[in-house]
Formats: C-alpha cells, sequence, structure tokens
C-alpha cells in the first residue's frame, strides 16, 4: 500500500496535569518520526504508508500515558486510496 493519511486527535485526562503540555508530547514523537504532518486545532494529520503511521501513533497515545493522563481517548481517521497515494497537498493547496 502506498501512502495515505492519518488524522489523530488525541485527548488526555488529568487532574494534574496540563491537557495542553500532555497533547504537546503527543506532537514531539509525531515531529520526531520524520513523517511529513500537520498540526489543526483538532487533530494532527500524517501522510505516509498506514503501517508506519499506526505505530508512530501508538508511540504517541504512549507518550501521553507516560507523561501522567490518567485516561486518554484517542480518535483516527485515515483516508486510503486503493493504487493510488493520498497527498494532503493535493487536497490543501487549492485553497490556499
Amino acid at each position: 500500500m502506498g501512502t495515505i493519511n492519518l488524522g489523530i486527535q488525541i485527548v488526555p485526562k488529568s487532574r494534574k496535569k496540563d491537557s495542553y503540555e500532555l497533547v504537546d508530547r503527543a506532537i514531539a514523537v509525531i515531529a520526531a518520526s520524520g513523517v511529513k504532518y500537520e498540526v489543526n486545532p483538532f487533530e494532527t494529520v500524517m501522510e505516509g504508508p498506514e503501517e508506519h503511521l499506526l505505530a508512530i501513533a501508538k508511540k504517541a497515545q504512549e507518550a501521553v500515558v507516560e507523561a501522567g493522563a490518567e485516561e486518554v481517548l484517542v480518535y483516527y481517521r485515515m483516508h486510503i486510496r486503493p493504487g493510488q497515494d493520498v497527498r494532503m497537498d493535493d487536497k490543501t493547496n487549492p485553497h490556499r
């Protein structure tokens, strides 16, 4: 399979930690992965091979737990085109 888009929204719950700080931990994992990504107000979208993106997503949610989240809600959205790559730029450049 080729390149897909994976949107991930991580919603940490904690009585002691700031939720934005916890989300920043997840974004740091994604940024360090080297994949193309874009942070949006409600989710972060990554571009790459599906299995690789799912592994990054798993590490991101684990980082939030390790940083002190007591509970984590994780939402995924994937855009897949069998036999074709899905590129963020193809979808967003016409609107910029």
